[in-house]
């Protein structure tokens, strides 16, 4: 198999993967389930990651940077900071019945239990947080946002919405999606020393 081949193979693994994690949860799959939907063998699968545990975080890893890369867009485009932070409160909001989400709380329950899946998922949750504390910061540099500490604000404002999507995409009907926005634009208002108005 030359490199290239080697590579879209692992791609189309990683794609089946998420699927099949969307559709059983990362505690049920398993790398025989992934081998059937991909119609490959197991030992191919084993061959591209050597475990179950470290297949299940570089799927995981694979779906989100999908996200992060949405969010790489925003944080380097050439809007101002409170473009910049609609945008990625925009982004980071449940929608539907979010895949992105429920892959999410899924690897931050399974992290409890893998430690391979527990560094990836907190590398890539930390990227968040970096990301929207540097965007809060240029604001604060700027004059748009009134905030003494924009990486203790973009862990409250992440950990608001955080908990909002997960009742949003466990608990159905509990809350809106229209409630959810609100309320994030009123943390984050509060937070950065703006009218919620101004995040609409």
């Amino acid at each position: 198999m030359t490199r290239r081949a080697a590579e879209i193979r692992l791609d189309a693994l990683l794609r089946t993967a998420c699927d099949v994690i969307a559709e059983r949860g990362l505690a049920n799959t398993r790398t025989a389930d992934v081998a059937e939907a991909a119609g490959v063998s197991q030992a191919l699968v084993f061959y591209h990651f050597a475990t179950k545990d470290r297949m299940l975080a570089q799927a995981f890893a694979y779906a989100v940077e999908q996200d992060l890369a949405k969010l790489d867009a925003v944080v380097h485009s050439s809007a101002p900071p409170l473009t910049k932070l609609r945008r990625m409160l925009r982004l980071y909001a449940p929608t539907g019945r979010s895949t992105s989400w429920s892959m999410w709380i899924d690897g931050w329950a399974e992290s409890l239990r893998t430690p391979e899946l527990e560094k990836v998922s907190r590398r890539l949750d930390l990227r968040w947080r970096q990301d929207l504390a540097a965007v809060i910061s240029a604001g604060v540099a700027d004059g748009t946002f009134d905030c003494p500490d924009p990486a203790g604000a973009a862990w409250r404002i992440s950990a608001v919405m955080d908990g909002l999507a997960v009742q949003l995409s466990v608990h159905e009907r509990v809350i809106t999606r229209r409630q959810i926005a609100e309320w994030i634009r009123l943390v984050a208002a509060r937070e950065l020393g703006l009218e919620p108005a101004a995040l609409d």
